[in-house]
């Protein structure tokens, strides 16, 4: 699996920004998922930042965004219809499971906010586990990879000392067989795996 990891990825501003953002305590067992999205033609979709900064995010980022998917998966580039800005709040004894993305997920993205130190995004060969690859956590860096049916494996978790704040940033599709067409994947078995969970 390609994994394409930038230091520093947000503008300073913007970092500041949402490193700061005010945020409900949860259980250190718990996980809380604040939604943003925007459309290919600026509208707000739903949100709990800002409008003004969702704009501003996918204005500043969203031109680099596609230049890495398209370096990633360039069939998947014309695909695109929107983007989603996710704050996820993860407590510190949280683990979410090893999985692989939706397929409306075209190109999926995080951003490491805080603390100074945590647990990174952990990769792996398959669902079982093996072959583990960490990606350390560093304040700004992005990891971004392109989804693929049944490859790119991954999960996250809280290091057990602090919870731990990451943006999801990921371009999305409404184009679900065509995402199967391009990865050469069925899309009928594929459909039955997730519903079977295998």
């Amino acid at each position: 699996m390609k994994i394409e990891v930038i230091d520093n990825f947000l503008f300073e501003e913007d970092f500041n920004y949402l490193k700061n953002i005010k945020l409900d305590k949860i259980e250190d067992d718990q996980i809380k998922i604040y939604s943003n999205k925007i459309d290919k033609m600026g509208n707000i979709l739903n949100t709990c930042i800002n409008h003004e900064i969702i704009k501003r995010l996918h204005k500043n980022y969203h031109f680099k965004s596609v230049e890495i998917l398209e370096k990633l998966f360039p069939k998947k580039k014309d695909l695109y219809d929107y983007s989603e800005f996710f704050i996820v709040n993860t407590g510190k004894k949280y683990k979410f499971p090893i999985h692989d993305d939706i397929p409306d997920k075209l190109l999926s993205g995080v951003v490491y906010l805080r603390p100074k130190i945590n647990t990174g995004t952990i990769f792996y060969e398959n669902k079982k586990g093996d072959g583990k690859k960490i990606i350390e956590w560093k304040q700004n860096r992005a990891i971004f990879f392109a989804r693929k049916e049944q490859e790119t494996w991954h999960s996250y978790e809280g290091d057990g000392v602090s919870s731990r704040v990451a943006l999801v940033y990921n371009l999305m599709t409404k184009r679900i067989k065509e995402v199967y067409k391009v990865e050469n994947k069925n899309f009928f078995l594929s459909k039955l795996k997730r519903k079977l969970n295998l």
